[in-house]
């Protein structure tokens, strides 16, 4: 049975001086970096990323942040912010629609393929195959119901190429898009979209400090993150009410959320939690809200 990864090797933790905020005494952050790398190590067989950053006062800790994960639904992050980055260059009109389709080519021999409403979260899109719809109605679903059918048709206009090169350039360092989901084929010769924990805060840092493309557009990233509806995880850790702009993914045994949590009076703080080797979605849920549970408390002294 393997243990826990926690490698020492890949923690960083530090902090910027900010002279105008008060910050946390160092101490706090190293005490919630070891409550969290004890509640990881309740989960036996569990390979955890973490990646922890106060935008208020500059500190962060990390753990196993450059573990690489299968990203599942994350994955569209870095496709969300192509598409307003395209917006922003002209390479979109913001009111262009498309034939909704369910059919795409294979990345592995560009044999097309299909993907299952049954295994979508969003099933009430496959209604609308063969009708026209508006490209950003797509890009909601997308983040919002995290449609697999919206994905691939936002993924096939924008590219996965160029999805890829933006979180390249915003920071993301081992990130790989290569594709759209439920591409049996490319599955099976280990072509599969990769993320980091790191990376993925990179990505929403970029989005919060508007570098990801417009400040208008990055508001509007930011406002499509903040309406997900699936809320099981960094939420579910956090007071009733406290904004939370996040992507979840999920596939069997990988269960993830990246998130930006805005604490009242203050600029929000970034938590990444990706996880993999974990049987039992329930158990990885649980996880994954303890660990936000202990950062929300020690990140803001007020317990939940």
């Amino acid at each position: 049975m393997r243990t826990a990864i926690l490698s020492l090797g890949a923690v960083a933790c530090f902090f910027v001086t900010h002279p105008a905020v008060a910050q946390p005494p160092q101490a706090a952050i190293d005490d919630m970096r070891s409550r969290v790398v004890r509640r990881i190590a309740d989960v036996p067989g569990a390979t955890v990323g973490v990646a922890f950053r106060d935008i208020t006062s500059g500190r962060m800790f990390d753990i196993d942040p450059d573990s690489l994960f299968h990203a599942a639904s994350t994955m569209k992050v870095p496709v969300l912010i192509e598409y307003f980055r395209a917006i922003d260059a002209g390479r979109l009109d913001r009111n262009q629609d498309v034939l909704l389709v369910n059919s795409f080519p294979s990345i592995a021999d560009g044999s097309p393929f299909s993907v299952d409403a049954g295994d979508d979260s969003d099933s009430a899109l496959y209604a609308f195959v063969g009708r026209r719809i508006a490209v950003r109605a797509l890009v909601d679903r997308m983040i919002t119901r995290s449609s697999n059918l919206a994905t691939n048709a936002v993924i096939a206009i924008v590219g996965a190429a160029r999805a890829d090169s933006s979180a390249h350039s915003l920071g993301a360092r081992t990130m790989r898009v290569l594709r759209g989901v439920e591409d049996g084929k490319a599955f099976q010769r280990g072509l599969n979209n990769l993320t980091s924990a790191s990376d993925l805060a990179a990505l929403l840092m970029a989005i919060e400090q508007r570098r990801a493309a417009s400040p208008a557009s990055c508001g509007e990233m930011l406002d499509i993150l903040a309406h997900q509806e699936f809320n099981d995880e960094i939420p579910a850790g956090l007071p009733k009410g406290i904004r939370v702009a996040h992507k979840t993914g999920w596939i069997t045994g990988v269960l993830h959320d990246a998130a930006l949590v805005y604490p009242p009076g203050r600029r929000p703080y970034v938590l990444v939690v990706l996880t993999k080797g974990i049987p039992d979605e329930k158990v990885a849920r649980q996880l994954i809200v303890d660990i936000s549970r202990l950062v929300w408390s020690e990140a803001t002294g007020k317990a939940n």
